[in-house]
């Protein structure tokens, strides 16, 4: 039932961070991006810059924040996800940046440069 619960949880918390990427002029290129070894739950454009987004959202700090729940594993799983966008869209000369858009409650907070 947990399970469940989370899924729900982060997809709503992905609708949130949706709007709030668009209302800051972020064009969505890709939503959900399946590579080999994991996830990417938005890539975006901000300017020229093509931005990897993981969400992570919680109802509260009991837990601690959000962000905190993207360790090194998770990094490195965006970042080689990352790697293979960019190849298989033939945009390995754009720049590039990893961001975390954490959600406690309805509150956003987007953290650029994440890791």
């Amino acid at each position: 039932m947990r399970k469940q619960f989370n899924k729900i949880e982060g997809n709503q918390g992905e609708i949130l961070a949706e709007k709030f990427l668009k209302k800051q002029k972020y064009k969505i290129l890709d939503k959900n991006y399946r590579a080999m070894v994991g996830e990417i739950d938005f890539i975006a454009l901000d300017k020229d810059t093509i931005v990897f987004v993981e969400v992570k959202r919680r109802e509260t700090l009991a837990f601690g924040r959000p962000s905190e729940a993207v360790g090194k594993q998770k990094q490195n799983r965006i970042r080689k996800s990352g790697e293979e966008y960019l190849v298989r869209h033939k945009l390995t000369s754009q720049p590039v940046r990893f961001d975390v858009v954490e959600i406690i409650g309805q509150e956003i907070n987007h953290i650029k440069n994440a890791f």
